[in-house]
C-alpha cells in the first residue's frame, strides 16, 4: 500500500488521453519543447558579457526624402 502502481499511471494518461486527444497532447509538448529551448537561449545570452548597443541610423527612404525636399521647396515659395 504506498506509492503509484503501474495501473494508476495507466488510467490517468488513458483520461488524458481522451479528454484531449492525441493532437492535443502533441502540440502541448511542442510548445513545452520551444519554452524550454527559449529558457535556455536566455540563460545562455544573460551569462554572455552586455556589448554596449550601438545607435543606428536609417538613411530616409527615396519616397520620405522626395516628399520632405517638396514640402521645403513650397515653404519657400509661398
Amino acid at each position: 500500500m504506498g506509492g503509484i502502481g503501474i495501473w494508476q499511471i495507466l488510467i490517468v494518461a488513458l483520461v488524458v488521453l481522451v479528454l484531449f486527444g492525441r493532437g492535443r497532447i502533441s502540440e502541448m509538448m511542442g510548445d513545452f519543447g520551444k519554452g524550454i529551448s527559449s529558457f535556455k537561449k536566455g540563460m545562455s545570452e544573460d551569462d554572455a558579457p552586455a556589448s554596449p548597443a550601438k545607435p543606428q541610423i536609417e538613411a530616409p527612404s527615396g519616397d520620405a526624402a522626395a516628399s520632405e525636399a517638396k514640402a521645403n521647396a513650397d515653404k519657400t515659395q509661398g
